[in-house]
Parts: C-alpha cells; structure tokens; sequence
C-alpha cells in the first residue's frame, strides 16, 4: 500500500466518526441538498410550510476591503428571505460580534449597487453550537434588535438565532441536535438526514466523495504549511540583510511581489 492509498485509508476511518455537527462533513452533506436544509430551517424557526429554493455550501462573501468571510450554507425561500447556518463546535467562533459580521455581509452581497436600502431582504442568521454558548440552558436564543427606552423589537429585517447542541430532549428540536451529533445514521430521528448520512458514509460513491474532498482540504493544508514555511525562510533572510529581495525569491520560493509585501509589513 502507498502512501496515498494509506491516507485514504485513513480518511475512511475518521468518516466513520464524523457527524452533521463537524462542519465540513455537513457542508459537504448539506450541498445542493434543499430537502436536508429545509428540514432544518422548518425546525429551528417553527415554520413547517417554509420552502427552500436554493440552497449552497462554503459561500464566501467579499466586503469592500477584500476581506472574506466562508459561509457554511447560504439558503433561499420564495420569498427572498435569505438563512446562513453555521456550525460551531467551539465557542469562540460563535460570538455575537461575529453573528453581527455574518449578518452584514449576507447584508452586501444580497444589496445591489444603487438599490434602495429598503430592498434588503429579510435575514436569518442561524449558529448551530455543540455547547450551550448563550449558557442559559434554553434550547434556542433568539437575538433581535430592539429599542431600549420603549422595549419595541426593531422590524429590520434582521434575525440572529443561537441553537443549544447540547439541548437533546424529546422535542422536534432537541432530536435534531441528537441526529446533528450522532455519527450513526441507524439510529438518526429523520428520515432525511439518515439517507444524506448514510449515502455519504456507506455508499462507494459517498466514500470518494469525502475522500476526495478530504485530500483536498490534506492538499490545501499541506500548501499553506509550506508557503508559512517560505514565509518565515524569507523573513529570516530580511532580517539577515545580506541578499537581495530577487535572491530572497529566489531562495526561497516566494515571488517577488510576496518578498516585497514582506519587507514592507517588517517595516511598518
């Protein structure tokens, strides 16, 4: 066996492990997958009648400064409502000022160039934790902006909702955080996560799939390892002073204009 062949081996035994709740299996599970997501979305906000349209993964936004955010899913209804769901099993990426973040840039890319700010559509954004984030022991937290002298809930348009992994009862919302965190289709609550989670771990088509895409993700790994490791060769030899920025390239290989990005941010 070679050393491919072992990773992929490897690959196949952390699958057996991966649950909804690891987002880049439920990204790739979630993808072009309206019936998973809906489901979701008809849960969490209590709306069984909600139909989605569209429904993609790994959507990233550029603001004005060509700053990126990745979106786990973004989703549509027919009404042009817009829902971001995320997945976060550590805390810290679940903090309100990155809701309020997620929030305005779902806000950018839907707002045309000289459309009238009345045209934003209605927004959900929507952290699915494995911890009870909030702390409160409540199953879903329901952020919104209000007025605070008149306790008037503000109709902007605008929805943050936190939902409690960790909160697994008898409820249509508790058993789906049981299923988000069960690695076990068999024993899944719905129908339709069972079948998405099954295919993906059971079927020899699913398994190349997540293969490929974890040699993708091992791949893009393994580059940006080496390009820190050019990073720091290149500030080294800065530092040094005794080469040329063409010989620092050259040494380390890293183009030109990446040695010169490097020389200024030293500077600054």
């Amino acid at each position: 066996m070679n050393e491919y062949e072992e990773r992929q081996q490897r690959f196949l035994e952390k699958l057996k492990a991966f649950r909804l709740m690891d987002d880049d299996f439920m990204t790739k599970c979630f993808e072009d997958n309206i019936e998973c997501v809906e489901l979701l979305l008809r849960i969490i906000l209590n709306k069984p009648d909600l139909q989605v349209i569209e429904a993609k993964t790994q959507v990233f936004v550029l603001n004005l400064k060509n700053r990126s955010v990745k979106l786990d899913v973004l989703a549509s209804d027919g009404t042009g409502c817009k829902y971001n769901i995320e997945i976060q099993r550590e805390n810290s990426g679940a903090g309100y000022k990155r809701a309020r973040y997620h929030s305005s840039m779902v806000d950018v890319e839907m707002l045309q160039k000289g459309q009238d700010f009345d045209k934003l559509p209605e927004t959900y954004i929507i952290f699915i934790t494995e911890k009870d984030v909030v702390g409160k022991g409540l199953p879903l937290y329901i952020i919104e902006r209000c007025n605070i002298d008149t306790d008037e809930i503000i109709d902007d348009g605008e929805h943050i909702l936190y939902v409690n992994g960790a909160r697994q009862d008898d409820t249509a919302l508790g058993r789906l955080m049981q299923d988000m965190c069960n690695p076990n289709p068999d024993t899944m609550n719905y129908g339709i996560l069972a079948k998405c989670v099954d295919y993906y771990k059971n079927s020899q088509e699913g398994n190349a799939v997540m293969c490929k895409a974890m040699e993708d993700l091992w791949n893009e790994a393994m580059e940006q390892g080496l390009n820190e490791a050019r990073k720091a060769s290149a500030l080294r030899m800065l530092t040094n002073g005794k080469l040329s920025l063409e010989e620092i390239a050259e040494c380390s290989g890293l183009t030109l204009d990446e040695v010169k990005k490097l020389q200024n941010e030293k500077s600054a």
